[in-house]
């Protein structure tokens, strides 16, 4: 997803810049380049917003990232086998994990992260072997897993990865802090997943386009929004290509495989960007029946082939 003017592609350092009728601020998190619009003249209000936006993603990537052994999933990921009670911020996404496992039949997966250790989307043409997919296939498992909240125990050997939600997460949760400072519209945007406050004071509805599949940068179709979210999901830029076959980044947890027959796109309008970015990733893990799966479930969405 592109918003009204492109956000960053790279690290830099965090910059609060005019843009039309909006005070625009752009930083790094998660992986992922952040954009935080505000319409508003007040550029001191502007820089306000900036500040309590970065920080709430900050404390949600220290909180949540699998790469921090100090994080509440890395010391999940480490409990050895153990049992550990985790705080309501983490119980109340675990649980909406555990809801998305359920309707979407298993789908849906968080312990499926742990293959990031033999597959790495990097565009590259190293598609891991047969055997060491195999090797990995009792690592995986969300029925493993007992969870009784507050408290979850994880199989020795298993991970979680909330990687998978933290992002449209964080973007629901800065939307609700910057509300907090003002009612000035707002767009927070984190790697294509967005949400509005409400329409524009100039203008009414937000412009947003769909990224192309094809040409990054470069539009495939534009959304006007004038409130909730958008998510989107696909293999643009995390693939393996090898042999002229294109290996997406979103794995079926029963093989341990990219899904087959996917739509190279998925995005999904929905209330909160959780919900869109969730509706999106199963969309996409339905493989060729992903429109139907969409259809059934009535919401609105863009699906490219």
């Amino acid at each position: 997803m592109i918003a009204e003017a492109p956000i960053p592609d790279r690290q830099a350092a965090p910059r609060l810049t005019r843009s039309g009728p909006d005070f625009l601020y752009l930083f790094h998190a998660m992986a992922t380049p952040c954009e935080v619009r505000l319409e508003t003249e007040d550029q001191a209000l502007a820089m306000a917003v900036a500040e309590t936006a970065e920080t709430e993603v900050r404390r949600i990537e220290r909180k949540f990232s699998r790469y921090r052994s100090d994080s509440v999933v890395g010391k999940i990921n480490a409990s050895g086998g153990g049992t550990l009670a985790v705080d309501a911020e983490t119980a109340s996404l675990i649980n909406f994990a555990d809801r998305c496992h359920q309707l979407s039949g298993g789908l849906f997966d968080i312990t499926s992260g742990v293959l990031r250790r033999i597959w790495r989307f990097d565009g590259s043409d190293r598609v891991p072997a047969q055997a060491q997919v195999k090797a990995m296939r009792f690592l995986v498992g969300w029925k493993k897993v007992r969870w009784e909240p507050p408290a979850i125990m994880l199989p020795a050997g298993m991970e979680i990865d909330l990687g998978g939600l933290a992002k449209e997460y964080a973007v629901d949760r800065t939307l609700a802090v910057i509300a907090r400072v003002t009612q000035q519209p707002a767009l927070v945007n984190f790697g294509g997943d967005l949400r509005v406050s409400g329409p524009r004071r100039q203008g009414g509805r937000w412009k947003v386009a769909i990224e192309s599949v094809e040409a990054e940068g470069h539009a495939a179709g534009l959304i006007e929004l004038a409130d909730g979210a958008l998510a989107t999901s696909g293999d643009a830029r995390r693939f393996l290509l090898k042999d002229g076959v294109r290996y997406g980044h979103i794995l079926n947890p029963r093989t341990c495989m990219p899904v087959e027959h996917a739509p190279r796109s998925v995005t999904v309008a929905a209330p909160t960007c959780i919900e869109a970015g969730m509706t999106a990733t199963m969309a996409i893990l339905n493989g060729k029946q992903a429109e139907t799966f969409l259809e059934r479930e009535g919401v609105r969405a863009w699906c490219i082939r």
